[in-house]
């Protein structure tokens, strides 16, 4: 468990909070590229870490992340007029450019010399993987963008959905290094694994049918510029051995989903404020997806849950209980829910409300994993309040790493299979470790 007050350092990410500096040293989406789609579309709003903004395009199609209020006297810039390379404010017309200069004062005759002394906050952003991307930190320590391989990979080999979570990003992010949850609230009433799983990962099936958790052998948790990486080795009944990687990225991604030989995932909870989360899942691959994979993750309703049109919620939520089935409960599924992810949001949207007092927990040896994401957050987030920079945001090529998982003779000694696993994390090479989430 935690104290209240490292609770609150994990959990608060607002201006001048710990957490919150930590996140405001990396990248991180503020929105989808969809939400702005093309130059001079209208603003949305936009809140990210505490923080009321508006995203827009300029005329040059340039994303925008800018202060929700006009510096004059706090209009909303939501109502703004965008165009000619700017966000003019519709009270008095004072206009920005995507970098927060005033380029234009037109209500008052001082106004081509007191713009100069007006600036609006803005936040670099630049586009990559269907997401705008945005750094809400120092300007003196504005990093390299992040070294992903999906960074830089073509549409159709990257695919992105997002979801309103209506719970803290910790709350939502560490399900996803709790591996015995998914034995019992992913399965059927009999702790057998649904055939959809196994139709859409039978990798992920096998692992979940098993409890390898409990059959462990071997974990090391190693520290690294990018997060922490993770390695595991399970005994299996025919004298081998499973050898698997997984990753936390900082400041909250994870290498969790549903996925598939050489379809890898990743979880992104970016907080909204302390509360409430966005969650964009995403799924990517070296090659291009097949049409079959394409059209699972657009109608298939169970990778990607479908969402109320319009907003970012999906049709089982809190409010209708996520149409929890009980005769289903009773006779096949474990939950009565339908999907893994519907499975994980009703489960943790409200632990002790939105934001779970840690101080009340009672932990045992399987939740290790989430103790170490933990302890490594809480770690950078103290040692950035003693002035050390977190390395990893300015060695963008520590993120160029993904899941692996491959089997290997039983007498192989853990020092060997740790090398063999850690050449399979780069490249397209690797066969993808699966995770339940």
């Amino acid at each position: 468990m935690l104290t209240h007050e490292e609770n609150d350092m994990l959990t608060q990410t607002g201006p001048g909070t710990p957490m919150g500096e930590l996140f405001r040293r990396f990248w991180i989406p503020a929105c989808l590229e969809s939400e702005i789609p093309s130059a001079d579309c209208p603003p949305v709003r936009v809140k990210l870490l505490g923080e009321n903004l508006i995203a827009f395009r300029d005329s040059n199609g340039t994303p925008a992340l800018v202060d929700a209020y006009c510096p004059h006297r706090g209009a909303p810039l939501f109502f703004g007029r965008n165009e000619e390379c700017g966000i003019r404010c519709v009270y008095h017309g004072w206009k920005f450019d995507v970098s927060g200069k005033c380029v234009d004062l037109p209500n008052s005759p001082e106004g081509e010399t007191y713009r100069d002394k007006v600036e609006l906050k803005s936040y670099p952003c630049f586009d990559a993987a269907g997401i705008v991307w945005a750094y809400l930190g120092p300007k003196d320590r504005t990093p390299p963008r992040p070294g992903f391989d999906w960074m830089s990979l073509p549409e159709g080999q990257t695919y992105v959905r997002k979801y309103h979570l209506r719970c803290n990003y910790f709350q939502a992010l560490e399900g996803d290094y709790d591996p015995s949850h998914a034995a019992f609230l992913h399965m059927t009433r009999d702790l057998a694994t649904p055939s959809a799983i196994q139709d859409a990962a039978p990798t992920l099936g096998s692992l979940l049918g098993n409890r390898s958790f409990l059959r462990m052998k071997y974990v090391s948790y190693e520290e690294t510029d990018f997060g922490m990486l993770q390695i595991a080795a399970t005994p299996e009944a025919d004298g081998t051995q499973t050898v698997s990687a997984s990753t936390f990225y900082f400041p909250c991604f994870s290498s969790a989903g549903i996925a598939g030989p050489g379809v890898y995932s990743s979880n992104m909870r970016i907080p909204i404020d302390d509360e409430s989360c966005y969650m964009y899942r995403f799924r990517w691959s070296y090659e291009p997806f097949t049409e079959k994979q394409r059209q699972t993750d657009l109608y298939g309703g169970f990778t990607y849950p479908e969402q109320i049109p319009g907003t970012f919620m999906a049709v089982e939520n809190k409010d209708n209980d996520y149409l929890v089935d009980r005769i289903l409960q009773k006779n096949y599924s474990y939950t009565g829910i339908k999907s893994f992810p519907i499975q994980d949001l009703a489960l943790v949207e409200d632990q002790w409300g939105p934001r779970a007092d840690r101080s009340l927990e009672h932990l045992v040896t399987s939740d290790e994993p989430l103790m170490r994401v933990r302890r490594r957050l809480l770690k950078a987030a103290r040692e950035l309040q003693e002035g050390q920079e977190p390395p990893g945001p300015h060695n963008p090529e520590s993120f160029s790493i993904h899941t692996a998982r491959v089997s290997l003779p039983g007498d192989v000694p853990a020092v060997e299979a740790i090398e063999q696993i850690k050449e399979l994390t780069h490249g397209p090479t690797a066969s993808p470790r699966i995770h339940a989430a």
